[in-house]
């Protein structure tokens, strides 16, 4: 799967990875950002093959009914039910505690559409199981997906997010407005 998804990523589509993943981190949460499209999701994937991330994400759960459920979970993916009351971040911060190695990749957006706030379930994810951040772009002006060194959260969540927000202010989505 690698270097067919690095020949479609990289040869035929003509993206680009500025940056790499710490191949030796054996934990962590990824924010995928901007998301503005549905093709983030399979732009990610192919980042997932091309540079043997193993990371994992999770979705709403009708994605992973038949008859295309099973590929859902064959790329990394878990079902959440969005529609209870169960606490999402401490359940995810209970898998993140039960395996040696898990990585997680999100969208602080929670939505392709435009939000004036990200959601902050990443944040307490990372915090909770005490994991850095590896932040990766989605900038569609220049076809460019820039990954992050971990970034170690501080007792200062508004620094923390400024540091986030810094990162992703000239990145470009699929749909600009959406950004």
């Amino acid at each position: 799967m690698k270097y067919f998804s690095r020949f479609i990523l990289y040869t035929i589509l003509g993206w680009k990875t500025v940056g790499e993943f710490q191949k030796d981190l054996k934990k962590c949460v990824i924010i995928g950002a901007p998301h503005t499209h549905w093709l983030d999701f399979p732009l990610g994937i192919a980042i997932k093959f091309a540079e043997e991330v193993p990371a994992n994400y999770i979705g709403k759960a009708a994605l992973f009914k038949p008859p295309f459920g099973f590929i859902f979970r064959w790329l990394g993916g878990t079902p959440i039910d969005r529609n209870t009351s169960t606490n999402k971040v401490d359940a995810i911060v209970e898998v993140f505690n039960n395996n040696e190695k898990f990585i997680l990749a999100l969208s602080p957006e929670g939505t392709r559409k435009k939000v004036e706030k990200w959601k902050t379930g990443f944040y307490y994810i990372a915090k909770g199981a005490n994991v850095p951040i590896v932040m990766i772009t989605f900038n569609f002006k220049d076809k460019e997906v820039k990954v992050s060194k971990p970034y170690y959260l501080t007792d200062n969540k508004e620094k923390d997010f400024n540091f986030f927000h810094e990162y992703y202010k000239d990145v470009i989505g699929k749909i600009p407005e959406n950004c």
